[in-house]
Order: structure tokens, then sequence, then C-alpha cells
């Protein structure tokens, strides 16, 4: 598949850490010369994000028609130093059957496996099938929301993120369930005194420090998708409070993640039960879990069907744009072929073996999948 490996190389090429609108006209532009679907272009995010790119084809004249999409972005998070080339565009070497650079695995290699699925596949009966690239989703989902809160509902969604070596290594698997992430703070307030005099205030950090222990004896949720236990978390993750040495803090700080697992929450509530102490959400990304079985063992025969049987339905620890789709009622699986440690880093690579497969699992489920 050398028409795959040159795709996601210059995809992967295309700066997008720092605005995404030259990676969005990429695509845009190789959906318009390269395939007959209808191609539109929004104004998700700000001019530097460019909006998100979704095509469909197929039964697109039929508004009753079921969808199936195939979903990923083409923002990445900040690349380190030797992903730079001297002209400020990504380096992309191939090595040892694999292409390494920022965004090979999450998820440029994906996006490029699912474009020419796209274009090949010939579709189940009445299905019609979307490719969907969004923006800002490394910064809390950004171009998800906006598609949704425009109408953006497919019944069915592969979302590529990476899914490959979770039941052993170098095999793509199917995630029917994944984490989510809310993040939030933790305030407690008193009143400034002199050090000197420490009774006459109250200790802000004081009052933060029992909460964090309220935080501490929380119980975390578990529940059980696809024979697999998957448990949330919570977990303080930085503190800051106080003026001086010498004076009595009047406020404090506490960050708190917490990962998530499908209905069901810590109580985080609890430390509002101390005087003076107040919780707030700063982002909560949600969790997903597939909520529908015949969708998710239709996508696990497609990766079967290429590797020998091999694959399994297993969960993600991970957040992604699935979360955004499933709580709008779209049922999700996670599928694709990064696998778990290679995204965000300095050495980050893709298998373009992997690759293959998850273009040959996508284009068969196009195929066969009808709802």
């Amino acid at each position: 598949m050398d028409e795959l490996t040159a795709l996601t190389r210059d995809l992967v090429a295309i700066p997008s850490h720092d605005g995404e609108a030259a990676a969005g006209d990429f695509v845009e532009e190789w959906l318009r010369e390269q395939t007959d679907a209808a191609v539109t272009r929004d104004d998700a995010g700000d001019a530097d994000r460019g909006g998100n790119v979704i095509a469909r084809r197929g039964a697109t004249d039929d508004p009753d028609a079921p969808t199936l999409a195939f979903v990923g972005h083409h923002d990445v998070v900040p690349p380190d130093d030797t992903q730079v080339d001297t002209d400020g565009s990504y380096v992309v070497r191939e090595r040892d059957g694999r292409l390494y650079g920022r965004g090979t695995a999450d998820m440029k290699g994906a996006d490029a496996a699912m474009l020419l699925a796209f274009r090949d596949a010939d579709l189940a009966g009445a299905v019609e099938l979307v490719f969907a690239s969004f923006v800002g989703e490394e910064v809390g989902g950004i171009g998800a929301r906006h598609a949704i809160d425009a109408g953006f509902a497919p019944d069915w969604a592969l979302v590529a993120e990476g899914s490959t070596g979770y039941s052993e290594p170098d095999t793509v698997d199917v995630a029917v369930a994944h984490k989510g992430r809310r993040g939030s703070t933790v305030t407690a307030r008193g009143q400034a005194a002199h050090a000197s005099e420490p009774d006459a205030g109250e200790n802000a950090v004081y009052r933060a420090c029992d909460a964090v222990d309220v935080v501490r004896d929380l119980d975390w949720p578990t529940v059980t998708v696809a024979g697999e236990a998957l448990s949330g978390s919570v977990a303080v993750t930085g503190i800051e409070g106080g003026s001086a040495w010498n004076v009595v803090p009047e406020s404090c700080a506490v960050t708190v993640d917490e990962r998530t697992v499908p209905g069901e929450r810590a109580d985080l509530g609890q430390v509002e039960a101390i005087e003076g102490v107040e919780w707030t959400v700063d982002q909560d990304l949600p969790p997903m879990r597939c909520s529908d079985d015949a969708f998710a063992d239709a996508v696990l025969d497609a990766v079967r069907a290429v590797q020998d049987g091999a694959g399994e339905l297993v969960t993600k620890p991970h957040a992604t744009d699935a979360g955004w789709l499933a709580q709008d009622g779209t049922a999700c699986v996670v599928c694709g072929p990064a696998e778990s440690g290679e995204a965000h880093t300095a050495s980050e690579s893709v298998s373009i073996d992997v690759l293959e497969r998850c273009y040959e699992s996508y284009r068969r489920l196009a195929a066969s999948w009808s709802g």
C-alpha cells in the first residue's frame, strides 16, 4: 500500500499543533479530487483551526438513511524539537516498517487509512458513509462538540484512535468503552492574619488539606465491559495557596484529576461539607460505552478477517471524541493503529503493516454493515 504510506507522510508533514487550517485544507482538497463525495467545511474553532472537514457518500439524498461515520482529527500536540525541520515542517522518517513523526500515531496515519477506505469501499445497501476529521480534539473536543451542536449525529461511528496492542502486541483490537476525564478545582477560603497570631485568622491551607483527605478516601467506581473491569480514579495533582511566609493564607486551590467510567462518578461534592470549601468542574470529557453490540461485533469481524482471527473487544483508558458522540446517542467503537505509549512522545511512530490492516478493516466494514 504505497499510496497509504505516501498519504500518511503528506499529512504528517503539515504542522497542525498551533492551528490546523493547512491540514484541513489538504484533507478537503484530497476528498474533492479523489472522491465524488459531498464535502463540507464548517466554522468550528477560530480561523487558525480552519473548521471540521466532513464528507458524505452513498445515500446522501435520503434524510432517513442510516449513517456510518469514520471519525478522526487533524490537530496534534506540540512536537518535540527533533520532530521539526529547519523550515518549520514536521520531520517524517521511515525505518524498520514504521513511520516516525508527530501525528503518525495520533492520528494522521489513521486519517489516511480512513480516507482511502472511505474512497474505496463498495457501500452496503442504503447506508450513508461519512468521513469526519475534527479540529481541536487535543484541547477538549472543540470540533466534535461544534459538529454535534450543528446536527452531526451518525447512527454508528468508528473513531480511529489507538486500539492496537491491547490483547497482544501488534494486534488491532476494538475498544467498546473508554474512560472520561473530569478536571476540577477545590477552592478553600479563609481569613488572612499575621502568622505570629495564627488563631486570629482562618487558614485556608488547613481547610484545603481537610478537603484533600476527603478526596483520598473517596470510592472509585468500577464497571465491567467486554469482560474487563474498567475502573475510575481520583488524584490530587496540584495545590497552590498563600501569599507570604508570614501571612496566614486566605485562599488555597487544589486541582483534581478524575478518570470517569460510563454511568458512574466519584462523589467529589463531599468536599463542600467542609466550611469555606467549594468545588468547581473545569473540564468534563465524557466516557464512552458502545450501545450496539451488533455493531461492535461487526467491527471485530472486519478486523479479524484481515488478522487471521486475531483481535478482541477491549476497553481503553484514554478519552476520545467518541465520548462526545456517544453522549449524544451515537453507537461508537474505537479502532485504530496507535499503540499504547506511542502518542505524544518524542519517538512517536506507527506500524505501516498495522495501518494497512486498519485500512482493509475499515473498507470491509463499510462494505458489509447495513445496520
